[in-house]
């Protein structure tokens, strides 16, 4: 549990491992705050780039025509390269939502518990084209 007394915040004393996903237009770096505060009270925690994203080398015209997946890749790799019983605490925001809601449908046993900050959740009567036409980026 989150505790946000007078002193830096603290999470109980059971160590868990968060996967920061970032949202449009920004990278890992984004996280720098969170992460430090997190890794100063023992979690281990992995902030990605997305494709195209950060210092991940890939150019915008590598990506496929409206691929959300090819966006997230980094992150399903990522997840798919995690021990079998390992369990992670995912955190996104914006439109890293849409990569998260793709790893918890592949992933779920992977994942202990996921927070959308202000990010994209599709379900079922929202779905990613519904999303795009939405905020008009198709």
């Amino acid at each position: 549990m989150l505790s946000l007394g007078t002193s830096k915040p603290t999470i109980s004393s059971q160590k868990r491992h968060f996967v920061l996903v970032h949202g449009a237009g920004h990278g890992a770096w984004c996280w720098y705050k969170i992460t430090t505060l997190l890794q100063s009270d023992g979690h281990n925690v992995t902030a990605l780039d997305l494709m195209v994203s950060g210092i991940n080398p890939h150019q915008i015209r590598d990506l496929k025509i409206n691929s959300v997946l090819d966006y997230v890749q980094p992150l399903i790799d990522f997840m798919a390269s995690l021990k079998p019983k390992e369990r992670v605490i995912l955190v996104g925001h914006s439109l890293g939502g849409l990569g998260m809601s793709v790893v918890m449908e592949r992933f779920p046993e992977k994942i202990s518990a996921a927070v959308f900050v202000t990010a994209f959740m599709p379900g079922p009567n929202l779905t990613y084209i519904t999303i795009f036409e939405e905020v008009s980026i198709l």
